[in-house]
């Protein structure tokens, strides 16, 4: 029974030391996937740090822009036609041309004009002469009268006579300005500086006021009428209060765009309900003729400035359902998120809140992030593990 019971005891220390020897088998193989070993972080399975592309955020002033398309209007355009039927003696202008207020464009035949204002003028210089016959009359009739030798209904006879010869000079005065003005319409002079548009009409040509001779379209100042969602009246209307609201129209595209300013002049009385739009129109000055009337353009109107805002690429904003933000590297080259309101977009960049402007804001390789992970600037060397573990080596040896 003794010898049994030894043997049962010796079996019982040698599986104790087998389980022992195997439980720092495995402590030592669990010890590899720990920080620093082949499993960890740093170690050869481990995730390496995230490259990424930084940009520092600007300050800047940004102006808040309402963008549409617009039309060229001109601001006046007269079609000409004759006041008078006659036939055209003279063209003074050419189709193109460039003319001043007051000149001449065309002449009409003016013959018979000219002759009645001659037969009103001479009617005239006889009513006058016939007055003047009668006031002598009544002058003298009134001193007859007051000697006894006439009748004071005879001198009463001679003042009404008098009275009505000094109503029919001023009758006929009157026809004789209508008959000049009649004779004015057969020279047409051009009511406004402008452009002059096709011309149709030659001399020798009857014409009648229904006859159109020409346009004369002006230029220079010139608008331009385009049209807002009603959205942005409120901001429109609150600049307009707050002063001159600067317009920006430009025509064509690429090098062919030469952006003109103006300033904005007309906003509509009311919004269009089918179109839900506002329309407005601005005036620039065109010495140069920039801007043709009927052109389409590309406008822009600066509503607000917003001062020293901080400005960052769009690509770097992310929207998630948690909110708007941006990755930073902060601390240990760790990435940390920011949230950012957007104040304003303007082509790749926009204005934004909740940045002190000191920030490295991550724009490439976000997709791949994580708060708190590691990240690496690209262009930065990556530490070479090998080298890393011989360097920690050689540490401890010195210790040692």
């Amino acid at each position: 029974m003794k010898k049994k019971n030894a043997g049962f005891i010796v079996g019982v220390v040698a599986l104790a030391v087998a389980g022992a020897w195997y439980l720092n088998k495995g402590d030592g193989a669990h010890a590899d996937n720990g920080p620093g070993g082949k499993g960890g972080p740093g170690g050869k399975g481990g995730m390496p740090p995230t490259t990424v592309n930084v940009v520092a955020p600007q300050r800047q002033d940004v102006g808040v822009e309402l963008s549409a398309n617009g039309t060229v209007t001109p601001v006046r355009t007269v079609d000409l036609h004759p006041q008078t039927t006659a036939t055209i003696r003279q063209v003074h202008i050419r189709e193109g041309q460039f003319v001043k207020e007051g000149q001449v464009m065309f002449s009409l035949d003016d013959r018979a004009d000219r002759a009645n204002v001659a037969r009103a003028e001479a009617q005239v210089a006889q009513n006058r002469a016939t007055l003047a016959d009668l006031e002598r009359q009544y002058k003298r009739s009134q001193e007859l009268s007051a000697q006894g030798f006439l009748s004071q209904s005879a001198v009463d006879s001679l003042k009404s006579q008098v009275e009505a010869a000094r109503a029919l000079v001023q009758s006929n005065a009157a026809a004789a300005r209508a008959s000049q003005v009649s004779a004015s319409y057969t020279t047409i002079r051009a009511p406004m500086s402008g452009r002059v548009g096709a011309i149709d009409i030659h001399p020798g040509a009857l014409v009648q006021p229904t006859t159109s001779l020409t346009t004369i379209t002006q230029l220079d100042p010139i608008d331009v009428s385009f049209n807002l969602p009603e959205s942005s009246l409120g901001a429109l209307l609150a600049a307009q209060r707050a002063g001159k609201v600067g317009v920006q129209a430009s025509a064509g595209t690429g090098l062919d765009a030469k952006p003109v300013m103006g300033e904005l002049k007309f906003v509509d009385n009311a919004v269009d309900p089918a179109a839900g739009t506002i329309r407005v129109k601005a005036q620039f000055a065109n010495p140069q003729s920039m801007l043709w009337p009927g052109q389409y353009v590309n406008t822009s109107v600066t509503v607000q400035t917003i001062r020293d805002a901080v400005v960052i690429p769009q690509n770097a904003i992310i929207t998630a359902t948690n909110g708007t933000f941006v990755y930073v590297v902060g601390e240990g080259n760790e990435a940390k998120q920011v949230k950012v309101a957007r104040l304003h977009g303007f082509g790749e960049y926009a204005a934004v809140t909740g940045l002190q402007g000191t920030e490295k804001v991550i724009t490439e390789g976000k997709q791949n992030l994580r708060p708190g992970g590691k990240v690496r600037l690209a262009g930065a060397k990556p530490q070479d593990p090998a080298a890393s573990s011989a360097a920690m080596q050689g540490k401890k040896g010195d210790k040692a």
